[in-house]
């Protein structure tokens, strides 16, 4: 029998979000299963694992150790959960007209459907069973979801790409991890949050800014205990010009631990060692009993497995001031401690390739291996070698060359001492939201990362134009970014994928995916204000330079690269340094003299609807 600390750390494992798969960003390929999420029943006898590009969940018998059966889908699974006694599995279809999947889990069929929003992922259920909260993903929103009625009932705004969730023992709250920040670049704090949401009063009663730097935040999880609630993301070090990896100089990976009760930050703890990165955290999960915290890295192949009671111990000891290591001798030392989990963390290296998803079942760590089409048995109590198994979940499929380099941007291994990938400044091929003072154009004029989607379509790229194509922004960004030297087949795989990415619907279009009344208006406003004379084309770029009086420092009166308008939507902040939080500040306080759109003659509502056209491209 199970006790009731093990149901409930269970439960609560059950209900990680993870950042689900976007069709974007896949190999284009169903024969690909790219496993991303995972559930498990009440026994734990059977594993149910969203496969993404093959649009199916697979059922695996953990005994066994194989898939025992599979549920087809009318759209990728975003992620899953399964009802408190078991009875129903709740899919998300990651799709812009987005649903939720009713899957009968005594005969493995679809039953039901309720409509949710943009890309829904992160399903987590009430204890009660009652309702269903769903994070759609680009809608900036929260569903809430009355199960016995089969509808949604209402939306709760949080603040970014809302992509993992956690609901609290009680029922009384919902932990939200935001994708990006959602500020400016130029902000003193540029960070992503995590959202708390009292789903009595169904609002958001609180934003918790993670540390400077914060950003792609992946996978979240309530300690079995209901104390405490863990988020993975990426800590940039943005404030400092790119001249080396060593001792995470650009990127480290983080662990934040964040108070249930006191709704606050406790820290944030580095998951890389001194010398060797730890990049793209991603699922996180507690062990049933609570003693350790399992971490999946998604760029190193990798498990983390902590000691959770002498990390508390250890960070309780910082926040009052006592020394714990050469480093720290205070809270505020722990986000740079490269040194702060030695003699608490065994790194263990895994078969397969993208662990993302991750669940514990009683000592077995199980995680979801996107590129390799597997599943990771890990045996977490065992120091053995022998404790590490790969579970293909279907047959093998060679690599096509949009596959290989979808792998490869996202592989850490790839960079000196693994400490970053592409995906890291560029999740999901997009952008982080950071400033990065690369060294191609100087030093000292950092520039807000750009998404990689048409890069090759609309040359030259970077901000200044200072690559003629992508091709060699590619090649310089493996030896320049990764500091690496790698053979030109990587290179050639990465523009393979890269060019076969497929934008994104806004979630602005109508639910037909036409313009909207305020859109079309905002279409006419476009070519009024002139922005259609520079910002022309099927990517409404013409591909040339233009001085618009927006460079300061080192960039002042240079000339810049019209910006592809194709998925803007999704890129925020704006302009090269990223200064303008929104495309209604770009267009207002950033467009004094009329040199990027003649705007300062638009009326309000004629502003308002030139910001909802641009935003539906």
């Amino acid at each position: 029998m199970w006790t009731k600390s093990r149901r409930l750390g269970l439960r609560i494992t059950l209900m990680i979000g993870v950042a689900m798969a976007m069709a974007e960003t896949s190999s284009g390929r169903e024969d690909y299963l790219s496993p991303l999420a995972l559930a498990a029943d009440r026994d734990g006898k059977n594993l149910y694992i969203a496969e993404a590009t093959a649009r199916r969940v697979a059922v695996f018998d953990v005994a066994g150790g194989k898939v025992a059966r599979r549920i087809a889908l009318p759209s990728s699974p975003g992620g899953l959960v399964l009802s408190p006694d078991g009875s129903r599995l709740y899919v998300t279809g990651a799709a812009p007209d987005g649903e939720v999947f009713i899957v009968n889990t005594a005969s493995a069929k679809v039953t039901g459907k309720i409509a949710a929003g943009h890309t829904p992922t992160a399903p987590v259920v009430s204890p009660d069973g009652k309702s269903l909260y769903v994070c759609n993903r680009f809608n900036n929103d929260v569903s809430v979801i009355d199960l016995a009625a089969g509808k949604e009932v209402a939306r709760i705004a949080v603040t970014r790409e809302p992509i993992a969730a956690a609901i609290t023992g009680d029922g009384a709250l919902l932990f939200v991890a935001n994708h990006l920040p959602g500020v400016a670049a130029t902000s003193d704090v540029v960070a992503a949050c995590v959202g708390v949401i009292d789903l009595k009063a169904m609002r958001q009663t609180a934003s918790l800014m993670l540390p400077n730097g914060s950003t792609s935040l992946r996978g979240l999880c309530i300690s079995p205990d209901g104390r405490y609630v863990y988020v993975t993301h990426t800590l940039g070090r943005y404030q400092i010009p790119t001249t080396q990896l060593e001792r995470g100089w650009m990127n480290t990976s983080a662990l934040s631990v964040i108070e249930v009760a006191g709704r606050k930050l406790v820290n944030t703890v580095l998951l890389d060692d001194v010398d060797l990165g730890g990049a793209n955290p991603w699922g996180v999960a507690c062990s049933p009993d609570g003693r350790l915290l399992c971490i999946a890295h998604a760029g190193t192949h990798e498990l983390s497995v902590i000691d959770r009671a002498a990390l508390h111990e250890k960070l309780d000891k910082a926040a009052l001031g006592q020394r714990v290591n050469e480093v720290t001798g205070a809270a505020a030392d722990v986000p740079n401690d490269l040194s702060f989990l030695v003699g608490l963390r065994r790194r263990i290296k895994l078969a397969g390739n993208g662990p993302r998803g991750l669940i514990v079942l009683g000592k077995n760590a199980f995680a979801a291996e996107y590129y390799s089409d597997s599943v990771a048995v890990v045996d977490i109590e065992s120091s053995s070698t022998t404790s590490v198994r790969s579970l293909a979940l279907g047959p093998k499929v060679p690599l096509s060359p949009v596959r290989k380099g979808e792998i490869l941007f996202n592989d850490a291994s790839l960079c000196f001492q693994q400490w970053q990938s592409c995906g890291s400044c560029h999740p999901d091929a997009r952008a982080d939201g950071l400033n990065w003072d690369l060294l191609n154009d100087g030093i000292g004029n950092p520039k807000n990362t750009k998404s990689m989607l048409l890069a090759h379509a609309t040359p030259p790229v970077m901000s200044l134009a200072v690559r003629e194509n992508a091709e060699y922004a590619v090649r310089s960004g493996i030896k320049f970014i990764l500091f690496a030297v790698r053979p030109d087949e990587d290179a050639k795989a990465m523009d393979e994928y890269l060019k076969a990415m497929k934008p994104v619907p806004s979630p602005r279009l109508a639910r037909d995916g036409k313009l909207t009344p305020a859109a079309k208006r905002g279409k006419a406003v476009f070519g009024k204000a002139g922005c259609a004379a520079c910002h022309s084309g099927p990517y409404h770029t013409d591909m040339k330079a233009y001085k618009i009086g927006t460079g300061t420092g080192m960039d002042k009166d240079k000339a810049f690269d019209t910006p592809a308008l194709v998925e803007v939507w999704r890129t925020a902040p704006y302009l090269h340094d990223g200064r303008a939080g929104n495309l209604q500040d770009l267009l207002t306080v950033d467009n004094p003299n009329d040199q990027h759109g003649s705007t300062r003659g638009l009326s309000k509502d004629e502003s308002d609807d030139l910001v909802e056209y641009v935003l539906s491209l």
